[in-house]
């Protein structure tokens, strides 16, 4: 038997980042059953690959963005009789639909059912659907890296020390796939899982690498990890920074070999950063936070949406801003109302219809705003010009003059690296965009 794991094209071009699911669910199919024959295929660095693939079996991981490319994957692969089985977030989110493309989907996390779902397949019963239960971290295999192939290399894999989420942000899938309570992995498999890893520098993928009231785990975490020689970044919310502990954890987390943060900024205005629930995560001066990560001499890059139905036009040029005050690189998107989440079921009644999941990339706006300024063309041009601005590669330079000289060079490789292909995407999905937006309008006007 040969499983075939598929990781469906990024809606604007290849990133330097393993897909996480593609090495982490080979792993689990090993341990279930060594005998199956494993391909692991990211759409993104092969995209000729589909068309040349033989199995038995199909896993296709699809997030909303991609889950138009996954159905079109597995209507080739169906046809030349391979069967399919769909998860991860968004067939967790939509199971009925990513059933109606394919055999199987696998609603939730996967470690408490891939082995029946594999078994069943062996004997000809696959079922429906597959409910994951949400177990103990205690017991997950290391991830098979160096399993990957394509033409293009990935330089950046990712390691994951926990699951879950107790706040409640409006816009985010993380509480309902993963849910309100975190748990932990043991410290001593995740430095198993790092020295693992053929490069040497890494993400780590968890939601927020300290929570409140967790300083010490993350302390004992970033200790352990202190010997792996490996430089890291990830993904951290600014309230634990201000914390008693906050300085201990920050230069824990620097002698770890941490070099990047990525902070969720959210909102530009404090008014839409409260509309999302999000203002118990960010704490009461995030830009004393966020000035406080640097000077232990840990690099920021904010992620922040755009566009809301409680934003308005100042906040496209106030974002450009808080980059140049704050001297960090910033990723912004336009608000995206995922299946699944807060946002989806409040942002309904305003939602565009006719907009497929093609057009839930962080590019489009995809709901009325009451402000009649704040058309859907508008809010889309603002996006591309803020996007371009604080992107543009003198910007991206000079900023390599504002990261910490303490991080010197591995920080400064890493804001290249997350910036540059970054930029490239933008740019590729403003020009998709112009040449489309006619044919976007006239979905709207459909509503």
């Amino acid at each position: 038997m040969k499983l075939c794991i598929i990781f469906p094209p990024l809606p604007f071009g290849w990133t330097p980042v393993a897909p996480p699911s593609l090495e982490y669910l080979a792993a689990l199919t090993r341990r279930a059953d060594p005998d199956i024959e494993i391909e692991l295929i990211s759409a993104s660095a092969d995209p000729e690959a589909i068309e040349r693939l033989e199995c038995d079996l199909a896993a296709i991981s699809i997030l909303t963005p991609t889950a138009v490319g996954g159905y079109q994957i597995a209507a080739k692969l169906r046809a030349r009789g391979i069967k399919v089985v769909f998860g991860n977030m968004h067939a967790s989110a939509m199971p009925e639909e990513a059933k109606s493309h394919g055999d199987a989907v696998v609603i939730g996390e996967a470690e408490s059912v891939w082995p029946e779902v594999l078994r069943d397949f062996r004997n000809g019963q696959m079922k429906p659907f597959y409910r994951g239960e949400q177990i103990a971290l205690d017991d997950l295999p290391t991830p098979l890296y160096g399993l990957l192939q394509g033409k293009r290399k990935h330089q950046f894999r990712i390691v994951n020390t926990s699951r879950g989420c107790p706040y409640n942000c409006a816009f985010c899938s993380v509480k309902p796939f993963w849910g309100a309570k975190v748990r932990f992995r043991p410290i001593d498999h995740v430095v198993r899982d790092v020295a693992a890893i053929p490069e040497k520098m890494y993400i780590n993928g968890d939601e927020n690498i300290w929570w409140v009231g967790q300083a010490q785990r993350a302390i004992d975490l970033f200790t352990a990890l202190k010997g792996s020689g490996k430089k890291w970044m990830g993904f951290g919310s600014l309230r634990p920074v201000l914390a008693p502990e906050g300085k201990r954890m920050l230069n824990a987390a620097r002698e770890s070999g941490m070099r990047t943060v990525w902070v969720g900024w959210d909102a530009i205005s404090d008014e839409s950063l409260k509309a999302y629930g999000a203002d118990g995560k960010i704490g009461v001066d995030r830009e004393r936070a966020v000035r406080t990560i640097r000077d232990h001499g840990i690099d920021v890059s904010l992620f922040y949406m755009l566009g809301s139905r409680d934003d308005s036009l100042d906040d496209f040029k106030r974002s450009v801003e808080l980059a140049d005050r704050l001297g960090v690189s910033m990723h912004p998107s336009l608000v995206v109302p995922y299946p699944g989440t807060r946002l989806r079921e409040q942002y309904e009644p305003y939602l565009y219809k006719d907009m497929g999941w093609e057009y839930y990339s962080g590019s489009y706006a995809l709901f009325e705003h009451p402000d009649p300024a704040m058309t859907p063309e508008v809010r889309e041009q603002l996006f591309y010009e803020t996007s371009l601005e604080v992107l543009r590669l003198g910007r991206v330079l000079r900023h390599m003059f504002n990261i910490p000289l303490s991080g010197f060079p591995e920080a400064h490789v890493l804001s290249l690296m997350n910036q540059i292909p970054v930029r490239k995407g933008y740019k590729i999905a403003y020009e998709k965009w112009k040449a489309e937006k006619d044919i976007v309008a006239e979905k709207r006007r459909s509503k």
